[in-house]
């Protein structure tokens, strides 16, 4: 029996209804980033265990050069405003906003050399996602253990000293889209102070213009991105965590405010749009 009339048939119905269906347009570009991340995760790993042999920060340069290229397919443009200020020859702490699974194209986009992030660990066991991950350096932690990600943070704090790497954070913990920062969370703020390094922060704009799990809206978009200046700690100590977290969250909700265009808000933060942490 031929199946190719009946192929093409489901093939041709599947374009109409992503044409005609607002649910269905996002529900097909979203397993299509899915399936993007998955295949080139594949292919990324493939190269960089040719390149490099294994598990290294260097691994990031190859992985963001395939992510990078993801925003064509979407018709994604990104305005980065002080881009030169992650240019530095020394350890930093990097905090930005997150919003969606997109995240990540925009960390690519911007990721200054020798920096790594650190994500919870149930995220290397997404088979060729969590191997590309590893490869490029990535810190996982386990969240349900306090103590194991307390002493993780700090046997980070000392890489970030002797091995002169950049560590990118999300402070706020979990995808969030109600229009406004969650809470911070302490973690990326002690770990600068104990290694006495400087904070960037970095804000993203809001997406919900372009991308929108609720209305399921999912169309091409331009994304600002402000790197502002660094905060240091030198001199600080683990007493000064509260007042610096709140010193670096209200600069970024300003900035987010300005660029999305959105009223601020009150404080309440809660999360009826939070998802978990990607």
């Amino acid at each position: 029996m031929d199946w190719w009339p009946w192929l093409t048939a489901a093939l041709l119905l599947l374009l109409l209804l992503v044409q005609l269906s607002r649910a269905a347009n996002f529900y097909a570009k979203t397993a299509l980033y899915c399936a993007l991340c998955f295949g080139v995760s594949i292919v990324a790993a493939a190269v960089c265990l040719l390149r490099h042999g294994g598990r290294t920060v260097e691994n990031m340069r190859i992985i963001s050069w395939f992510v990078r290229s993801f925003k064509y397919v979407y018709g994604l443009r990104f305005e980065v405003r002080g881009r030169q200020k992650l240019e530095v020859d020394h350890p930093c702490v990097i905090v930005s906003n997150h919003q969606s699974i997109l995240d990540m194209m925009g960390l690519m986009e911007i990721l200054p050399s020798r920096c790594v992030q650190i994500a919870k660990r149930e995220l290397l066991f997404l088979g060729p996602v969590g191997l590309i991950m590893y490869l490029g350096g990535v810190i996982f932690i386990n969240r349900q253990r306090s103590r194991t990600a307390m002493n993780v943070m700090a046997e980070v704090g000392e890489r970030m000293v002797s091995e002169n790497l950049k560590v990118w954070v999300y402070p706020e913990g979990t995808r969030n889209s109600n229009g406004d920062l969650l809470p911070f969370k302490k973690g990326a703020f002690y770990l600068a102070i104990q290694a006495q390094v400087p904070i960037i922060p970095v804000v993203y704009s809001s997406f919900s213009s372009f991308y929108n799990p609720k209305t399921k809206l999912f169309t091409s978009g331009t994304i600002q991105v402000e790197v502002l200046d660094a905060i240091p700690t030198r001199g600080l100590t683990d007493a000064d965590v509260p007042e610096l977290m709140d010193t670096c969250q209200q600069a970024m909700r300003n900035v987010f405010f300005h660029m999305s265009k959105t009223p601020q808000g009150n404080g309440d933060t809660t999360e009826p749009g939070a998802q978990p942490a990607q």
